[in-house]
């Protein structure tokens, strides 16, 4: 929901207008240095805290190198304890929390080469996805696909199996062609589909476990321009359409708005030309209304969806048409906490129609349910692996409750045979992850080879994966 049309169907409503805005976001804890000048020794301990505050900790010590030799000698000079790798902290799951050292890529930053025969970009990890798809940009090209925050850091994003929608397009992780990947012990070590193919399966979607990725080889293409349309339907009408919708557009989702009876349709599909038109996102302003229409009749469930029924009507279809980064994603100021799992696509909307009956149980929600698409692919841990997947992520305002994500949702998530999104919240154990991926002891003897002293993993990861102990 990208424009500001969009929110006539709340905006007049004189008994909402007089609803509480919503609060000030928490400011963000920042991971960059304060000198430019390369940092081989863990800096002083400062506390860290992911982007919805909901996962902290206070690291005994920072590794934040300039470039890669510098990662060497930080991670030689640092010879026991745990570490963890940190990005831009937008996972939800405590991947990173960690009483040992923190190693941050942010100055690992940049296009190191680009090979255009081959349509292969080779980039630091530490890149954030956004502005690696200006730069791309700036030379003609661009990413095949992009999730719906571009925020995070190129590593992060790929070792939890981030994505976004088209189901004839994978996860980020599938474009990649090769890496590098530095050891807990400062080995370095290159790999690709024909060099070291086990250590490259498993490294694609590394959970942070294998070791310290510093640079990837990226598959890209001629920059493309999409065509954005987006319109509001009855919810049943849009699910009965949503796979012959996915199959006819090169991107399709769709967000479903609780307590409405309604949902949001979002199609992209590539056109031909230069002539651009767009406009400022208004998802904040709509999120904002939705949340006044919880408050204002929270109380009276059937009152507040036949409300929002008589504000949604006739609101017009809308149109957009600019280049693949700019429509592909967006910004969120507003901060939450969210579960996300995949399931098989013939289960998909099934899975939906269970979610948003669970959700709707609970009259203090109102953040849409957001339902994509994604193409399988054959990285170890990856939830899309060898099965074409529907994902749904579930939103919870940040400050609110938040554990029916997992204790409500979670039993329908399970029974839809769902994988959980590596970076949002789930509390599958490691019987119930091995019944899911059955890859993951692969992944595991991989691990244990690079990191016997089980060094990279902190308890989040100690109760998902096999391993002999922590130095």
């Amino acid at each position: 929901m990208k424009n500001p049309q969009r929110r006539e169907w709340l905006r007049n409503s004189a008994a909402l207008a007089g609803a509480a805005a919503l609060a000030p976001a928490l400011a963000q804890t920042s991971t960059s240095p304060a000198s430019p000048a390369a940092l081989p020794k863990p800096q002083p301990a400062r506390p860290w805290q992911n982007w919805s505050g909901l996962q902290q900790c206070q690291p005994k010590s920072w590794l934040i190198p300039a470039d890669e030799a510098a990662l060497i000698q930080g991670l030689k000079a640092t010879p026991s304890g745990p570490m963890r790798c940190v990005g831009a902290g937008h996972s939800f799951s405590p991947l990173v929390p960690t009483e040992g050292s923190l190693i941050s890529l942010d100055r690992l930053t940049g296009i190191l080469a680009i090979d255009r025969k081959a349509m292969t970009v080779r980039v630091r990890a530490g890149t954030r996805i956004g502005v690696l798809a200006r730069a791309l940009d700036e030379q003609g090209l661009a990413l095949f696909n992009q999730p719906d925050i571009d925020v995070q850091t190129l590593a992060g994003a790929l070792a939890t199996g981030t994505h976004g929608t088209g189901q004839t397009l994978t996860a980020l992780h599938g474009e990649v062609q090769a890496l590098r990947l530095v050891t807990a012990e400062g080995q370095v070590l290159e790999c690709d589909a024909q060099r070291e193919p086990a250590l490259f399966d498993a490294a694609r979607v590394s959970l942070g476990a294998l070791g310290v990725i510093t640079e990837y080889s990226l598959r890209v293409r001629p920059r493309y321009l999409l065509k954005r349309r987006v319109w509001l339907e009855p919810t049943d009408s849009l699910l009965a359409r949503a796979p012959e919708l996915a199959a006819q557009h090169r991107h399709f989702e769709l967000y479903v708005l609780p307590f409405t009876g309604y949902s949001a349709g979002i199609s992209h599909s590539e056109v031909t030309g230069s002539e651009v038109h767009n406009s400022k996102s208004a998802d904040e302003d709509v999120l904002r209304d939705l949340r006044r229409l919880r408050d204002w009749l929270g109380r009276w469930p059937e009152l507040r969806r036949w409300t929002a029924a008589k504000l949604i009507a006739g609101t017009p279809e809308e149109s957009a048409v600019d280049w693949s980064h700019k429509l592909l994603s967006t910004a969120r100021p507003t901060r939450f906490n969210e579960s996300e799992f995949h399931v098989p696509r013939a289960a998909g909307v099934a899975c939906l129609k269970d979610i948003l009956a669970t959700l709707e149980k609970r009259k203090e929600v109102f953040f849409p349910i957001e339902f994509r698409f994604v193409r399988a692919d054959n990285a170890w841990l990856s939830p899309f692996f060898e099965r074409n997947s529907c994902s749904v992520a579930c939103h919870a305002l940040q400050g609110e409750a938040h554990d029916y994500l997992l204790t409500e949702l979670g039993p329908v998530f399970r029974r839809h045979g769902g994988r959980p999104h590596w970076g949002k919240l789930h509390d599958l154990n490691r019987a119930e992850l091995l019944a899911r991926y059955p890859r993951l002891p692969d992944f595991e003897r991989v691990r244990q080879s690079l990191d016997p002293q089980a060094r990279l993993l902190n308890p989040h990861l100690q109760a998902m994966l096999k391993a002999n102990h922590v130095g």
